[in-house]
């Protein structure tokens, strides 16, 4: 009988793909109506950049652990408080410009000013716009009330509530909120699933765990002996990495949820 879904957060239930992608879109129009750039490619340049830069730093490693991807050093604050995050808070606002600047100077622009310029406006449009997948409301509320919800997202606590509280609507659908910069391990490691279930009071048979990352939600739930669902919108090709379910949408949990608590 399945008591209890987990979900993952980014590009799970926020498409936070697409409000990066809205970001970058708008911080390098700038650069085009300043400099003639294409937007597009300016944007390529600065991504690839900031992953060189992000991949240099001595909290990689933990980034990694973690689970904070690049594009999030570009806009987080990271004011938690671990020595890790303090590291980050650190490194940031010459990673913010050096990503920015680097970007510049590859499509032949040398403005160090304005490559700050962009690195400050970054932030504030990634801010500016949250996007939540249409069905995201619409699943949560048929499906709170039947079932306990918990959020189980990797990333910054101060990032993912930064996050939260620009779509302030999503928080109070969760019984309990699970980052990993707080428990200190990251999805795919299975212990922070385990962390998850002992939250809620629960056997690993009695939720299910719905993510969009093959290599994080899926894999770590599977090592944890939790069944999954591999929320796959844009038709991605599966790896090694075998999802009990896969779906399009979310609204495709509903017959997945009566067939398991069916048996």
């Amino acid at each position: 009988m399945i008591k209890a879904i987990f979900f993952d957060l980014d590009d799970t239930l926020l498409w936070d793909q697409k409000s990066v992608k809205e970001a970058f879109a708008a911080t390098c129009r700038l650069a085009e109506m300043r400099y003639g750039l294409s937007a597009d490619q300016l944007e390529e340049a600065v991504r690839d950049a900031a992953r060189n830069l992000y991949s240099s730093y001595e909290t990689f490693a933990f980034t990694q652990m973690i689970g904070i991807n690049p594009f999030e050093g570009l806009w987080g604050d990271f004011l938690d408080d671990t020595e890790e995050f303090k590291k980050m808070k650190e490194i940031v606002p010459n990673y913010r410009k050096d990503a920015w600047t680097s970007g510049l100077a590859a499509m032949g622009i040398d403005d160090l000013e304005f490559g700050m310029e962009l690195a400050e406006r970054f932030p504030q449009e990634r801010r500016n716009h949250p996007f939540v997948y249409d069905e995201t409301f619409k699943i949560l509320d048929g499906l709170k009330g039947n079932y306990q919800l918990l959020l189980l997202t990797n990333g910054s606590p101060d990032l993912q509530n930064t996050k939260l509280s620009i779509t302030p609507e999503l928080v109070p659908y969760f019984d309990h909120i699970v980052i990993s910069g707080d428990f200190g391990r990251g999805k795919p490691d299975p212990s922070i699933f385990e962390h998850a279930l002992s939250r809620m009071s629960l056997k690993k048979d009695e939720v299910i765990m719905v993510g969009d990352n093959l290599m994080t939600d899926i894999l770590g739930a599977n090592r944890a002996g939790i069944k999954t669902v591999w929320i796959n919108r844009h038709d991605k090709q599966r790896n090694e990495v075998i999802p009990t379910f896969e779906i399009k949408h979310l609204e495709d949990l509903y017959p997945i949820l009566e067939k398991l608590n069916r048996n």
